[in-house]
């Protein structure tokens, strides 16, 4: 089934395809020149990752660091612009390597062309699952 255009239903489906751990078909959703920008990344990580390639990198090895079991209630909000949405959510489930539980708030503004992802703000707090040496992803920073 291919993944829907309009930005609201293809973010819903970007956050299923997370959920299942099925990152190719995450990163899939993108377009080639895709920009995904953390503007809150602490000192030594990335905040800005520019293509597909780049992305699909970062992402790689996020379910063997995050193993997210939910999403509640995700808050979609539309824009005066009709490509550009603003997510409100929580991610919940836990840190792999530890055990830990995860519970974070997100707030992410993306904007979607032509049925791909072309801008990914993610407004999330990386202090909420900082380990020593190594970033979600497994990237070393």
């Amino acid at each position: 089934m291919p993944a829907p255009t309009a930005p609201a239903a293809l973010y819903r489906h970007s956050l299923r395809l997370l959920l299942d751990k099925n990152i190719p078909a995450w990163v899939a959703l993108w377009a080639e020149d895709g920009r995904l920008e953390f503007p809150f990344a602490p000192q030594g990580w990335p905040q800005r990752l520019e293509g597909k390639e780049a992305i699909a990198a970062y992402m790689r090895h996020y379910p063997d660091h995050i193993d997210l079991h939910d999403f509640p209630d995700p808050r979609i909000h539309q824009t005066t612009d009709p490509e550009t949405i603003v997510v409100e959510m929580r991610g919940v489930g836990r840190l792999v390597e530890t055990g830990a539980p995860l519970d974070m708030t997100y707030i992410a503004v993306v904007t979607v062309q032509e049925g791909q992802i072309t801008s990914y703000r993610d407004y999330w707090n990386p202090l909420a699952v900082l380990e020593p040496g190594t970033d979600f992803t497994g990237s070393s920073r």
